[in-house]
């Protein structure tokens, strides 16, 4: 059996011309489910005395055949590199990666914040119903729960699991296990259950921010929000704060920025709601904070003039390539 499959191996080996079926004859001999591996992972259960010679044979085979394979497939690469490449054609124009025009802008966002005092934290997107709605001042019987169509997740035993509808969770979560003063961002992936079209995808990405401490008032909510939309916008970049409604903030407001002469919404933000506070054991008489979430998509459209949020996960390199 040994002798009969190295005369097979090394005659194969004789008509092997070129590099890639120089690597067919070794993965059919000497790969993980090659011939001879097959032979040497069987030899266990042969007899005693058949194991010690097949076991010598199979040995001397894999040596002599790996031999043969390393003083050969020198000479195949060099012959490879003789004939076929044209050292007289112009050369290939190495392409460079580039970061995705969403993740330029968080980071850009991210920095300006971090500039302010901010930390940033990441979250599970995987999340449970308590924190993304119920110590968000959001209960079951809550109307505002119809603002978002969640995705749930099937899970034996639970019916609380869900992808996250907007990052607000982690803001329950880190006043949970942090004491004030809390300034932080948290930028993350979201997903809704909703049709897609030119300004609405299932999933995006929000950046939500929260400041905790004592003696915290709006004018400090529109102060950061200012320096924000300057930094990112441009320093002559007039901006407007209107009432609106969150569940977790009051009062709650949109800012919107002066854009080709309209005003465009591009965040939520507001005061934490007391509720949330009591959610998550702090003092709402002692303690008072603001919160805000945007979305790095509706900024990215905004500042690169695009018309279609599909564009940015398409994966056209013709569309990213531009950035």
């Amino acid at each position: 059996m040994i002798e009969e499959l190295k005369n097979k191996s090394l005659t194969e080996l004789e008509s092997v011309k070129s590099v890639d079926s120089l690597e067919q004859w070794r993965v059919k001999y000497l790969g993980r489910k090659g011939e001879l591996t097959s032979i040497l992972r069987g030899i266990g259960s042969l007899p005693d005395n058949e194991r010690r010679l097949i076991g010598s044979q199979s040995n001397s085979l894999r040596g002599l055949l790996e031999e043969q394979y390393k003083k050969i497939k020198p000479t195949l690469e060099k012959n490879l590199t003789h004939d076929s490449v044209d050292i007289t054609l112009p050369g290939r124009t190495r392409t460079k990666g580039r970061l995705h025009p969403i993740t330029s802008i968080i980071r850009e966002i991210s920095e300006a914040f971090s500039d302010m005092g901010f930390s940033i934290v990441e979250g599970n997107e995987s999340e449970l119903e308590h924190y993304n709605f119920d110590l968000l001042n959001i209960p079951k019987d809550h109307p505002a729960r119809d603002q978002w169509d969640t995705i749930w997740l099937d899970r034996p035993n639970r019916d609380d699991n869900l992808l996250r509808t907007h990052t607000s969770p982690m803001q329950a979560r880190i006043m949970e296990n942090s004491k004030p003063p809390i300034r932080v961002i948290i930028p993350g992936k979201c997903y809704r259950y909703e049709a897609t079209d030119a300004t609405h995808e299932w999933h995006f990405h929000q950046i939500e921010g929260l400041v905790v401490g004592k003696n915290i008032s709006f004018s400090d909510l529109k102060g950061t929000l200012y320096e924000l939309a300057r930094r990112i916008f441009g320093p002559s970049r007039k901006v407007r704060f209107r009432c609106d409604f969150f569940p977790f903030v009051e009062p709650g407001v949109d800012m919107s920025i002066d854009w080709k002469g309209e005003w465009i919404e591009i965040l939520g933000a507001g005061m934490v709601h007391p509720k949330v506070f009591e959610g998550v054991g702090y003092d709402p008489n002692v303690y008072s904070g603001f919160a805000f979430g945007m979305g790095p998509e509706r900024i990215a459209m905004l500042r690169y003039d695009i018309e279609d949020i599909r564009q940015f996960f398409s994966n056209d390199l013709r569309f990213l390539s531009q950035f």
